[in-house]
């Protein structure tokens, strides 16, 4: 007997509520998002039916309260809740009181949960199940003795796990038996801060792995089948970057196998709903016919589900909530086999640095649409847009761009296209990266495991540095978006009466230097000279934050997010921030110049960096003004002492004031 779910609650955030919310508008289920301080203007909060405010920005305060969840699912009427991936989706208890309270929970069950929760008793069932695990040692026994001796038994090198761990936390690779007992204790101390149980288990460290798990469907009938796998091995820090389906190069014999293999995990824990299967492979010689091992199993939907949407046309979310609603799966194993067509690959678009350590990176989303596909086989799943703020208080990814393609080498093409076409600026993101690892000969070829993207990192993470061209169109992209009029009177462009038709524009280049521009115009054609360089482009048209000009003979188009400060430039793989500055900071290259410093317009004190007496060198940095938007550091004009330096952070002044004097040193 099954029961319609009218109102769901989704208890989460981002791309994944937004991704939940299509699903139920479609299948005319009303929606009901929950927020925090920090997402009161986000796109999930908006796209619901209904909102409930449940608490501050960290997730402590929010996203992980079960009884705040629960309490605003009675006070709008939910009769059920989707967990979606992280958070509370994998927590037996918060299962356990949707029960209590006649709330229907989508997902599996707690016990279910609670039997693939810890990885050496995950590992120990599956064994009893006759599903491949890799050889190792998950025992009561975790004395160092005990541990060591197991060690020495697989052979080095070996893995040593945290079995409550996750995303690489309580994880070491022991290559050699120096190095076991300091990896035990490391590992076991961070398993203790992190999971709250230092308990252990060693096994074989596959040195080529490939990640491919199995996604698997269970209905409350006891019903199972697999929608085919996916590889996932494209890594950095375990946490995945890129994933496709089918497997490259996997054959009909191999899916047959880790099918079967998954499908008897997900039946030997009476599993119901939607649920990953996750397999090390072991690929040293190849995909075909090599070992694979158990890893674990995510009892929730998965961050990569899409690219299974797109081959097999099902939607995923929809056979959550039938199976939640009692109902039998849409498909059994032939069907599913007989609806699978074609290929995806997926990409995870971060705010973060991959230039320096893949930091996270917060800000304003300056431009960005996530609503850029055009193609029915590419697609955008997304929580945020352009406006929107992504701040320190949650997971770093922005969207997932996904596409399918007839093939594996048509998906990869029309997903470059896609990220080609999907420009972001206002942060730092891993976009161009992404651009590089798809375009990557290796990753075309088939060539993917764990290590490729350490293997190639000389190539992936060279940071790119901007050249006398770049400057030259991003001027080309300011004055082009100033030619709004037909009447001359109202286009703001370099025309003077009776002066030089010439107009500086100032950039800070390497080191806080200045980079001086001078743009000239004749109708569309415009001149850039930068010292001893001159650029001449014809400006085809500007609009819709794109650029596109005829340099040297050649057709170009270049996205461009132009603000007061700085001026971006997004190509097809390269996305550069230039930065700018109103005025020449360091115009004076007499050593002997003035030493009156004046402001160059009205504005604010946001850093002073001397002080009276000191001595500094011409063009030392002294001060920070921020002026109409905009950044500026104020430089020495010559080299002597600091005098007559009487500001502060924060202090307002007035175009021309006297900021300080330089005097000499003698």
């Amino acid at each position: 007997m099954s029961n319609r779910i009218q109102t769901l609650l989704i208890a989460n955030r981002g791309e994944i509520a937004c991704r939940i919310m299509k699903t139920c508008k479609r299948l005319g289920i009303r929606t009901v998002a929950v927020y925090s301080d920090a997402d009161a203007r986000s796109m999930h909060t908006q796209m619901a039916d209904d909102a409930v405010h449940i608490g501050g920005a960290a997730a402590t305060d929010s996203y992980l309260c079960a009884d705040k969840i629960l309490a605003a699912a009675k006070l709008t009427g939910a009769d059920a809740i989707h967990p979606g991936y992280g958070f509370l989706s994998e927590n037996p208890g918060f299962a356990e009181s949707c029960a209590q309270n006649g709330i229907i929970f989508v997902g599996p069950s707690a016990d279910a949960m609670r039997a693939m929760a810890l990885k050496g008793a995950a590992k120990k069932l599956m064994e009893d199940a006759n599903v491949p695990v890799v050889p190792g040692y998950h025992g009561d026994d975790q004395s160092v003795e005990t541990l060591s001796k197991a060690a020495r038994e697989i052979g080095f090198p070996v893995l040593i796990k945290a079995v409550a761990g996750g995303g690489g936390k309580g994880m070491r690779t022991v290559m050699q038996e120096s190095e076991l007992v300091a990896a035990i204790e490391g590992a076991r101390r961070e398993g203790k801060n992190s999971f709250s149980n230092d308990t252990l288990l060693i096994e074989k460290y596959i040195q080529k792995p490939r990640h491919i798990e199995i996604q698997v469907f269970a209905d409350r009938s006891g019903h199972t089948v697999h929608l085919f796998e996916r590889d996932c091995s494209l890594q950095r820090r375990h946490q995945k970057v890129i994933e496709e389906a089918p497997a490259p190069g996997m054959t009909a014999e191999m899916r047959a196998a880790m099918g079967s293999a998954a499908v008897k995990a997900a039946e030997a824990i009476g599993y119901e709903g939607a649920g990953t299967v996750e397999f090390i492979v072991d690929v040293e010689n190849g995909l075909q016919d090599a070992p694979f091992y158990f890893m674990e199993m995510n009892t929730r939907l998965q961050v990569e589900h899409p690219v299974t949407e797109m081959i097999t046309g099902q939607d995923l979310v929809e056979w959550q909530l039938y199976v939640a609603e009692g109902k039998p799966l849409p498909l059994d194993q032939k069907g599913v086999n007989a609806a699978v067509t074609g290929h995806a690959v997926e990409v995870r678009l971060y705010a973060e640095d991959p230039y320096h350590d893949f930091m996270p990176s917060t800000g304003t989303i300056a431009l960005f649409n996530p609503d850029a596909p055009t193609s029915s086989n590419q697609r955008i799943d997304a929580g945020v847009k352009a406006g929107d703020a992504v701040t320190i208080y949650y997971d770093p990814m922005i969207a997932k761009l996904i596409a399918k393609g007839e093939d594996r080498e048509s998906a990869i093409a029309a997903l470059i296209a896609l990220v080609q076409e999907t420009p972001i600026t206002g942060l730092a993101t891993n976009r161009d990266f992404l651009m590089r690892l798809l375009a990557h000969k290796g990753f075309q070829d088939g060539d993917v495991h764990t290590g490729f993207i350490g293997t190639h990192s000389g190539t992936l993470l060279a940071e790119p540095v901007p050249c006398a061209r770049d400057y030259a169109v991003a001027v080309f992209a300011l004055a082009a978006s100033r030619q709004n009029g037909a009447d001359p009177w109202d286009v703001n462009d370099t025309f003077r009466m009776n002066l030089s038709n010439e107009e500086p524009f100032w950039f800070e280049a390497a080191e806080g230097e200045s980079l001086k521009v001078v743009l000239q115009k004749d109708n569309r054609q415009y001149k850039a000279t930068i010292g001893d360089q001159s650029f001449v482009a014809d400006i085809v048209s500007y609009g819709d934050n794109r650029l596109r000009y005829v340099l040297d003979g050649q057709r170009n188009s270049v996205f461009v997010d132009a603000g007061t400060g700085h001026v971006t430039l997004i190509t097809a793989d390269t996305s550069l921030t230039l930065k700018r500055r109103t005025y020449d900071a360091g115009s004076d290259n007499d050593a002997d110049g003035p030493g009156t410093v004046l402001s160059p317009m009205p504005g604010k004190i946001l850093d002073v960096k001397a002080s009276n007496g000191d001595l500094v060198s011409k063009g030392q940095a002294l001060l920070v003004l921020e002026a109409m938007k905009m950044e500026q550091t104020i430089v020495a004009p010559r080299d002597g002492l600091v005098a007559n330096l009487n500001l502060k952070s924060g202090d307002q002044i007035s175009g021309g004031a006297i900021l300080l004097t330089i005097e000499d040193a003698s």
